[in-house]
């Protein structure tokens, strides 16, 4: 015989007020601007001009995010998200091993992934569980693809899963300020150079040694 107690959760349950669709889109608006206003100004931009550029009011993107590291944590976690994603996708949709990485250079390009760096040095939980996870979950994903382009004998040896993610940040993060706006028509000729360097034979010997996983984690 089932208590009052037990009864009456599922009931309370069902009355758990779902977000409305609106307040989702305004949220998800909050979180591409801030995304695309960190990558051309930096981390350091002010709210209320992410709250203008997103189309909401402030005290919509107070209630969604009441400080700038509620809000930095939510684009770090989209933006690493949407990435992996890509690199999944790449794999699963590309025969040839070396196009699948160079579809997800491309591709991480244009979710802004070089918004990443420089609010990795901000004032935020950088080992909160979600972020962990997906950091685990972006780099598992790109090494699949160095992993089998390297096999496949498509992509030079002397290199690693870090040199992909170093020189795709840099090459995706213009310096901060107006006047670099422009670069980003810039960005995919200069990752496909990028990519004709990586692809096997080798036709240069790399100076020092390749960036691995744990190059990047002992300088984050």
């Amino acid at each position: 015989m089932q208590t009052v107690d037990e009864t009456a959760a599922p009931a309370a349950r069902r009355r758990t007020p779902r977000p409305r669709a609106d307040a989702l889109r305004n949220r998800e608006r909050i979180v591409a601007a801030a995304r695309e206003m960190f990558v051309e100004f930096g981390p350091e931009v002010p709210l209320d001009d992410v709250a203008r550029r997103a189309g909401v009011g402030n005290a919509t993107l107070y209630r969604n995010f009441p400080d700038r590291a509620a809000l930095t944590h939510e684009v770090v976690l989209a933006v690493t998200s949407r990435t992996t994603d890509r690199a999944e996708e790449a794999l699963a949709a590309e025969s040839d091993p070396f196009a699948a990485l160079s579809r997800f250079v491309h591709e991480a390009a244009d979710e802004r992934i070089g918004a990443l760096c420089p609010m990795l040095s901000g004032v935020f939980d950088k080992d909160h569980p979600d972020l962990l996870a997906e950091r685990r979950r972006l780099e598992e994903a790109v090494e699949g693809l160095v992993r089998r382009a390297m096999t496949a004998g498509r992509l030079r040896t002397d290199i690693a899963v870090g040199d992909v993610l170093v020189a795709l940040s840099q090459l995706t993060r213009p310096l901060p300020g107006t006047a670099c706006l422009d670069i980003d028509r810039f960005t995919h000729r200069h990752l496909q150079l990028f990519l004709d360097g990586l692809e096997a034979p080798a036709r240069s010997v790399l100076p020092g040694s390749a960036a691995t996983l744990e190059d990047l984690r002992r300088r984050s």
